[in-house]
């Protein structure tokens, strides 16, 4: 089985945080769907026979698309690929585009998932943020989407700057109480490049702090947890049957396509990358030319790959795999490196799987990056 991801690389306006791929521009927007379909068109063959399970919509902001544009690229996927009976189809989308008619629209569509941005119920967290919408609009579109959507993600955003504890603890309750099966949430982070970073450098938003985002972490796996929500990775909380197919199947290594400008790709062999510029993958696939550089990766980067998504799941990083897939010298070295952070309590090894613990789990990227091979 295996997936496809395709980017939509327009938004309203900039968030502060965000460094993903997108314009606010729409003028290429016509030009650049029909080269979505193109390349979906020439990447026909790239699976090997593999089926198509899940088809993703992200970006950017794929939710400013008008329905026959969405319809569009499903049914290329659907003619160029052999997809399963029934794919999780999933459609980012921001709460200022789910008008009850786009709902309606969506509902009656393909599409069987949302995943809304919601990021906070806080009218100060969105306008700190520079979110295209209001805290009224992220409650509205969640009372009109559950009406017609059983299987629906919202993104909350913890150690924002002068967010509480207690307001924090009232956006998930908040969450909570639309009964919403899936909880994506990640701390604000300071990417290089961005608007936030300018900001925080000039003094007028206050910098992020790793105590208060470490405690809101925990605060958020205390109040799931306490509604039988499975932390089933990282950042991705789900009742059983609400994980995420997509992104499950990424963190355990099944391949994908990505499509789009900036989309990404995986094999089990080979990553790929698409060019990060509207107009070049436009006048790349005009010339019948894939606008996608790839590499064949080495043992030591699937290893650290692998390390690197397990560690952030339930599942962990299998023993027996790493010995099977990259030989014994890499499974003690893994164990050799693993030793001191089993002894602090922040992984262990539970029927030959190595996970993080509870109080491991913030810092499993950190902790991932020290069991890498560096050759």
């Amino acid at each position: 089985m295996a997936g496809i991801y395709i980017h939509i690389p327009f938004c309203k306006q900039a968030c502060y945080y965000c460094d993903f791929h997108f314009s606010t521009s729409l003028k290429k927007k016509d030009a650049l769907i029909i080269s979505i379909v193109k390349e979906i068109a020439l990447r026909k063959n790239e699976l090997g026979g593999e089926t198509v399970e899940t088809i993703y919509f992200g970006g950017g902001t794929p939710s400013m698309l008008h329905q026959s544009e969405i319809d569009q690229i499903i049914d290329a996927v659907y003619k160029f690929h052999t997809v399963i009976d029934d794919p999780e189809i999933t459609l980012e989308a921001n709460p200022d585009d789910l008008e009850e008619s786009k709902i309606l629209e969506l509902a009656g569509s393909k599409i069987n998932r949302l995943s809304i941005g919601v990021q906070s119920f806080f009218e100060e967290d969105l306008q700190l943020m520079n979110r295209a919408h209001n805290a009224y609009e992220a409650k509205e579109c969640l009372s009109l989407a559950v009406k017609h959507f059983e299987n629906i993600s919202i993104d909350l955003i913890y150690g924002i700057p002068g967010l509480t504890d207690e307001k924090w603890k009232e956006n998930i309750a908040t969450a909570l109480d639309f009964k919403i099966p899936h909880i994506s949430s990640y701390a604000l982070t300071v990417e290089p490049k961005t608007a936030l970073e300018a900001l925080i450098k000039k003094g007028k938003i206050q910098d992020t702090d790793d105590v208060q985002a470490e405690r809101q972490f925990h605060i958020l796996i205390d109040m799931l947890d306490a509604q039988n929500f499975d932390h089933y990775e990282l950042s991705n909380f789900g009742k059983k049957g609400f994980y995420s197919k997509s992104n499950s199947a990424y963190w355990q290594g099944k391949s994908y396509i990505g499509i789009g400008p900036s989309a990404h790709s995986f094999d089990g062999k080979k990553r790929g990358w698409n060019v990060r510029n509207n107009a070049k993958y436009i006048n790349s696939l005009e010339g019948d030319e894939l606008p996608i550089e790839r590499e064949l990766l080495s043992t030591t980067d699937r290893y650290n790959e692998y390390i690197m998504t397990g560690l952030r799941t339930i599942w962990g990083v299998s023993l027996e795999k790493v010995e099977i897939d990259f030989g014994k010298d890499y499974l003690g070295y893994l164990l050799a490196q693993s030793d001191k952070y089993l002894s602090e309590d922040l992984l262990y090894i539970e029927n030959e799987k190595l996970k993080t613990t509870q109080k491991g789990k913030f810092l499993s990227d950190g902790i991932a990056s020290d069991l890498f091979k560096l050759n």
